[in-house]
């Protein structure tokens, strides 16, 4: 009896766990422009594939640039921004998902190298996140329109 009490108990608790959690959903990101060569590589893809004016990106999504190339995403959720990537630059969508619950958002973009522009409207909510990180830095943002850049040494 006790077996099946703790059984039942443990059942209960992973129906609320996944309760909690779905509310968390996954944004997407499209890319609205695009100027020369550019590459995506997917979660879990070894391989990189060209880039293409409409595709629909993904949290853990990549996107480098070449020489004289850019690509403009827009990202999409309740506080929409786009991101222009510069050329010869690398950026992967870190986190990416909202909370409809709770009405917020994380936006983590990580630049490896290159640069990045920017242009957000102001958060929602005031626990709502979006930061860009760099091999050195994290920069958090409420609105504005602003650049990041890496360079190498």
């Amino acid at each position: 009896m006790r077996v099946f009490t703790i059984a039942i108990m443990a059942l209960l608790m992973c129906g609320f766990a996944v309760a909690a959690d779905a509310a968390v959903t996954q944004r997407t990101a499209t890319i609205v422009e695009m100027e020369g060569t550019a590459e995506v590589q997917m979660p879990d893809a070894g391989q990189w594939m060209a880039a293409n004016l409409g595709m629909e990106l993904t949290e853990g999504c990549r996107v480098r640039t070449e020489t004289d190339s850019l690509v403009v995403l827009q990202l999409h959720g309740v506080d929409a921004a786009n991101v222009e990537i510069k050329e010869r630059s690398e950026m992967r969508l870190a986190e990416f998902f909202e909370d409809k619950d709770e009405a917020t958002q994380r936006t983590l973009l990580d630049l490896a190298i290159g640069e990045i522009l920017i242009t957000s409207k102001k958060l929602q909510s005031e626990k709502s996140k979006f930061e860009v990180k760099t091999p050195t830095s994290i920069v958090g943002v409420r609105g504005t329109t602003f650049s990041v850049s890496v360079e190498t040494e």
